[in-house]
């Protein structure tokens, strides 16, 4: 193993410490673990959701659950690989009933992210949601407007999709989410 990925491993190994050490907001009193985020550590291509839920709270693995399921099949559909994906969330650990992230929580908890992704570096971030999208793109995203349309911030091409979770509870949704989830393919490949 080279010099630069046993300095990018043990960076990881820090980070992922750090958060499972993390005691900067009362989340870290209900959370059965932190869900750091998974996938490949090099990965072109990053979802972003908000914060993990019940299921990913006791495997310690970002959308595992109903949402992470449609998710997967939306990946599958437009032929891309979940293992070649990372997939994180803005918090780490889960809020008391599935609640949205308070903005306190999300400035406590958001520069673990922005260490994945500059440790990442992706060509492609996709945010999961309007909650991220409005922390991640700009305060004031649409997602109903917005989704599927790609920004350049930061030197990243960023777009957000309706969260899966939402498309649980209104499955009208889902055919649009088919459409992104092509145009994020067709951008990916294009990187």
């Amino acid at each position: 193993m080279d010099g630069k990925q046993e300095e990018l491993d043990r960076k990881w190994s820090e980070l992922e410490e750090t958060c499972k050490n993390c005691r900067k907001c009362p989340l870290c009193e209900t959370r059965t673990n932190v869900v750091f985020g998974s996938g490949n550590r090099s990965a072109d291509l990053m979802f972003i959701g908000e914060a993990p839920g019940e299921k990913e709270d006791l495997s310690g693995i970002p959308f595992v659950g109903a949402a992470g399921k449609l998710l997967d099949k939306f990946l599958y559909a437009v032929d891309i690989d979940r293992e070649r994906v990372f997939i994180a969330n803005m918090l780490k650990c889960r809020p008391p009933k599935n609640r949205d992230p308070k903005e306190e929580e999300q400035d406590l908890c958001i520069d673990y992210l922005r260490e994945q992704v500059r440790l990442i570096k992706p060509k492609i971030i996709v945010c999961l949601g309007r909650i991220a999208a409005k922390r991640l793109i700009k305060e004031d995203f649409m997602i109903t407007k917005e989704h599927g349309i790609f920004f350049e911030k930061n030197g990243f091409t960023i777009c957000a999709v309706f969260h899966p979770a939402a498309l649980l509870r209104d499955p009208r949704r889902k055919e649009d989410m088919l459409v992104d989830m092509k145009k994020i393919k067709k951008k990916l490949d294009e990187v």
